[in-house]
């Protein structure tokens, strides 16, 4: 094998100490849920005077916040304008935008 030249590796002097902290990023949180205080936001979305055919709305699920535009409502889904359907169940806030 030929003789390969050698790899400069600059000598560290000081001792390094750069993981101080740590954070954990599992946290649960305890939310509780009024069924009847979604539904009666929801309807008083749909029934707004600046409804006509869709809403813009942030709606807050228990683990991640989603912006959706919605155009319809079941007895258990809302359904978007790109066709996903929402289950009421599983939203604890939503928020006209």
């Amino acid at each position: 094998m030929d003789k390969l030249p050698r790899v400069f590796a600059n000598p560290i002097g000081k001792k390094i100490n750069n993981v101080q902290e740590t954070y954990y990023g599992n946290e649960t949180r305890n939310i509780d849920v009024n069924p009847t205080n979604i539904n009666s936001k929801i309807n008083e979305i749909f029934s707004s005077k600046d409804h006509i055919y869709k809403s813009k709305v942030k709606i807050t699920f228990r683990d991640k916040v989603s912006e959706e535009v919605i155009v319809g409502k079941t007895n258990v889904n809302l359904l978007t304008i790109d066709g996903k359907l929402i289950r009421i169940t599983e939203i604890v806030d939503i928020e006209k935008i």
